[in-house]
């Protein structure tokens, strides 16, 4: 949405175009809503570029089930708030915990490419980095295909193949271990099996993203190890805030920046504060925290939310302050409030991301 048409909507919620519509730089998010963001903020987002590294479109499976099924049950009341939400690209990645993860992925992804092929005036396949730029200066939503587990790789010679459907990124593990390394919740982590290290070599070379944001701790630092790109971090948080077992330690932090990669922080109640009664500035504690330990240039956003900053199935399941689809306008006004400047804020909107991107698939 352009800074005129957002000021619009505030206008015919029957604000005067005067200081009382300004609100000394703020205007309301929505309609008939009181709350407010600063004129500022919204200039930031439109003029930014801005990439969600863990981002769905929606958490109603079945929702999203029928616009996979028939692209034409996706209507513009659909896609006006993805469009409204401020943020170009998202990375809807899933993990399938299926039977058959090799069938299973080819099917998901085959699913996402007809759906985008036909919807293909409001989204764009990002293939390589040059589709972010074009994508966003037709107005358009890129999605970015991702997956959360790469249990779906029998072979290293199964990752070209899934290159070449689309997938741009993996994570290496999801929770638990599989024969890549060992997840999170795992009470031993192994680290990198060789098997691992095959995959890791693979992707490499095909351009693909490595992500360990659910790996464990000795996984993910192998993964430092073993590739010659940056691997990311795409949704977590920092440990020394929250002992979660999906939030990173520290020292996992400054090794990820001094291997070049990037964090994304989510907007997950449950690791962002010990109690579910998360907020706001709960999320930007995580941002000050992991831009003290790893340096600016290496944090992002990867909120792990739906559009409507959903992180489980229930309305209720959200963050306070997040907890509807233009939060990145949100977002931005608390970091502008935690005195970041305009330049550091556009890095953190996408900026970084978009930086190691180009580092790894253009």
């Amino acid at each position: 949405m352009h800074r005129r048409d957002f000021l619009g909507k505030c206008v015919g919620a029957g604000a005067s175009v005067s200081a009382p519509m300004l609100n000394f730089g703020r205007c309301r998010l929505y309609a008939a809503s009181e709350r407010t963001c600063s004129i500022r903020a919204v200039d930031l987002v439109e003029n930014s570029l801005v990439i969600d590294m863990l981002g769905l479109l929606t958490l109603d499976w079945p929702r999203l089930r029928r616009w996979h099924t028939d692209p034409r049950t996706f209507s513009p009341e659909d896609f006006t708030p993805l469009r409204e939400s401020g943020i170009n690209v998202f990375n809807p990645a899933v993990d399938l915990n299926g039977k058959h993860p090799n069938a299973e992925t080819r099917e998901w992804l085959q699913q996402w490419n007809g759906f985008i092929a036909a919807r293909n005036q409001q989204f764009t396949r990002v293939l390589r980095c040059s589709d972010i730029e074009t994508s966003r200066s037709a107005g358009k939503i890129g999605i970015l295909l991702g997956m959360q587990n790469s249990d779906h790789f029998r072979s290293a010679e199964d990752v070209p193949t899934f290159w070449d459907l689309g997938q741009r990124l993996s994570q290496l593990t999801y929770n638990g271990a599989n024969r890549i390394g060992y997840g999170c919740t795992e009470r031993v982590d192994q680290g990198l099996t060789e098997f691992g290290e095959s995959i890791v070599s693979a992707m490499n070379t095909s351009g693909m993203i490595i992500d360990v944001s659910h790996a464990g701790e000795r996984t993910t630092l192998d993964a430092f190890e073993a590739s010659g790109h940056p691997v990311l971090i795409t949704h977590s948080n920092c440990k020394a805030l929250v002992p979660h077992p999906r939030c990173k330690s520290d020292g996992v932090i400054r090794a990820m920046a001094k291997q070049g990669g990037v964090m994304g922080i989510t907007c997950v109640r449950s690791f962002l504060r010990r109690s579910e009664d998360a907020t706001l500035e709960d999320a930007l504690n995580h941002f000050d925290h992991a831009i003290r330990v790893a340096g600016l240039e290496h944090i992002g956003i990867g909120s792990d939310t739906d559009l409507q900053g959903r992180d489980g199935t229930s309305a209720a399941v959200r963050t306070r302050g997040l907890n509807h689809p233009r939060r990145i306008y949100d977002l931005t006004d608390g970091l502008l409030r935690r005195r970041y400047n305009s330049a550091d804020i556009a890095l953190i909107l996408g900026g970084n991301f978009r930086r190691v991107m180009s580092r790894i698939f253009c």
